[in-house]
């Protein structure tokens, strides 16, 4: 009866369109209410406690650093230098796409910023040069999901902190996976680009290329700095984060001089709203969090779920699955707030690795943004490049399937997560 009292009161408030921090905190006093224990008090310890965690300072910072990084002229760098590489082979603006994404995954780890600007950017180039434009959007939005699994990473920085969690070997653990998802798509793409009547682009030459190099080494040198100051131990997440910021504003200003200081209220202001936006969230998430630990909704879920328990892997498919259907109506930050303290009990009961499920539940997530009705990245496709959701939508499709595959390739081969996180921790 907990459970479907939880359940009910949060669903019920987000279906009469009650914002998600606050159905969160809706529930959370439905339980108090309903276990007979009602106290303002712990609403606002909880919430307080809440944002006052030092890991979480990295959030703000890397949000910052990635708006830092399109207005300062380092994402545009980073397709140039992908369009000089691969830019003149037949799909190879797709690629670029791909490619650029990776990289740009690297710095921001930001889904929504990242995609906003290779949208702007590569949009307008694939449609002159003839591709499908619905399915090049899709392909963009699909590579921009790839940044919330590689670091650094602001939806494995929430997860470890509600789960506890390291997120320094959740970082390195979610190299690999991400790289697989690039891959993933670049197969894709060569096989649905083949329908297209293109026109490549002209073959740089080494020259350009150096060049091309030259004019990216700034940007491509943060993905560099971030990861091996974090592998090196030199820099906590946190820190790194604050190191990306000020590396992005330097460059910026006084090494490609794209941005001026009149246009720092501006970019500040930007990553305030989207911190806001999030730490509310956070704060709201345990609230209930705390709440689903007092009500004891972890055994009761166990307890439906028992015969599973002794079979790991047809448990991790049963839980992608249910996220899967989770994320077609929840965006990427609530579902990891709702559903981490109510998983991991059974994870760790059930012997899973928590990095190891603490990275495929942010995969799966990932994927929710790309997967409609809600789809918030396709969202941002069809307001920058101004193509219908619809369309955008029926673009994705192939590239949706490809990094599926990936997840329950992941779910079968648990070694394909775990044996490269241990080289790299």
């Amino acid at each position: 009866m907990t459970l479907f009292v939880f359940v009910g009161s949060l669903l019920g408030a987000m279906a009469i369109g009650v914002p998600v921090a606050f159905s969160l905190m809706f529930c959370g006093v439905v339980l108090m209410w309903y276990m007979d224990m009602f106290n303002s008090q712990i609403i606002a310890q909880n919430m307080i406690a809440g944002a006052d965690t030092f890991t979480l300072l990295a959030i703000p910072f890397f949000i910052l650093a990635g708006e830092l990084m399109n207005s300062g002229g380092l994402s545009r760098r980073i397709i140039d230098f992908a369009i000089a590489c691969v830019g003149h082979i037949r799909g190879g603006l797709g690629i670029v796409a791909i490619l650029a994404a990776l990289i740009m995954s690297s710095i921001s780890g930001s889904a929504a910023a990242d995609t906003a600007a290779l949208a702007a950017i590569l949009l307008p180039m694939m449609a002159k040069a003839g591709y499908n434009v619905p399915r090049s959007g899709g392909l963009i939005a699909a590579g921009g999901i790839i940044a919330p699994v590689i670091p650094p990473s602001m939806a494995l920085i929430v997860f470890g902190v509600a789960a506890n969690v390291s997120i320094t070997k959740l970082f390195m653990a979610g190299i690999f996976p991400g790289l697989l998802m690039g891959i993933s798509l670049i197969v894709a793409w060569l096989i649905v680009a083949r329908k297209d009547n293109v026109q490549p682009l002209p073959r740089t030459s080494a020259k350009e290329r150096v060049q091309a190099t030259g004019r990216a080494a700034w940007a491509l040198g943060m993905p560099v700095i971030i990861l091996g100051g974090i592998k090196a131990g030199v820099v906590t997440p946190t820190e790194a984060a604050v190191v990306a910021a000020v590396y992005a504003l330097f460059v910026g200003l006084f090494i490609y001089r794209e941005m001026k200081v009149s246009d720092l209220p501006r970019v500040f202001l930007s990553a305030a709203k989207t911190t806001s936006v999030i730490m509310f969230l956070v704060c709201a998430a345990l609230v209930s969090s705390w709440l689903i630990t007092a009500a004891n909704i972890p055994a009761e879920i166990t307890g439906y779920i028992e015969p599973l328990i002794d079979r790991p892997k047809l448990l991790m498919f049963v839980i992608m699955i249910l996220v899967l259907v989770v994320g077609t109506a929840l965006d990427l930050t609530p579902t990891i707030l709702i559903l981490t303290p109510v998983l991991m009990p059974i994870v760790l009961k059930a012997g899973i690795d928590p990095v190891y499920f603490g990275v495929l539940f942010v995969i799966n997530n990932s994927i929710g943004l790309i997967t409609p009705p809600v789809g918030v990245v396709l969202n941002v496709v069809s307001g920058v490049a101004r193509i219908p959701l619809g369309r955008v939508t029926a673009g994705v499709w192939p590239f949706l399937v490809a990094q599926t595959i990936v997840l329950f390739l992941l779910v079968l081969f648990p070694d394909l997560v775990l044996v490269p996180a241990s080289w790299l921790y």
